[in-house]
């Protein structure tokens, strides 16, 4: 997903060119001064963060079991057919 708010103003951009280059060095950027962004022609098209950072990030993206049951919005579309469309079965005669 592309935005177009820039991230940080304390993380470090790195031309593709230089990451593919020099990656061992953009690692150690990242887990020293945090996320790292890589730029392609000049936009920003990806960031390096710690596993930590992207763990917790991951967490806190992922809703509660109470926040899903409390939602307003449904999470998924069913398809249930309108009670007019039901058949009903005639009940056999006993006897």
């Amino acid at each position: 997903m592309h935005t177009d708010k820039p991230l940080e103003t304390s993380s470090r951009r790195w031309p593709v060119q230089d990451a593919k280059a020099r990656f061992s060095e953009l690692l150690e950027a990242s887990l020293k001064e945090g996320p790292q962004i890589v730029t392609r022609r000049g936009v920003e098209a990806a960031v390096l963060v710690p596993v930590e950072e992207w763990r917790r990030l991951q967490d806190s993206a992922r809703p509660t079991l109470k926040e899903l049951l409390l939602t307003d919005s449904p999470r998924a579309r069913l398809a249930i057919p309108s009670r007019r469309q039901w058949r009903r079965r005639r009940p056999k005669a006993l006897g």
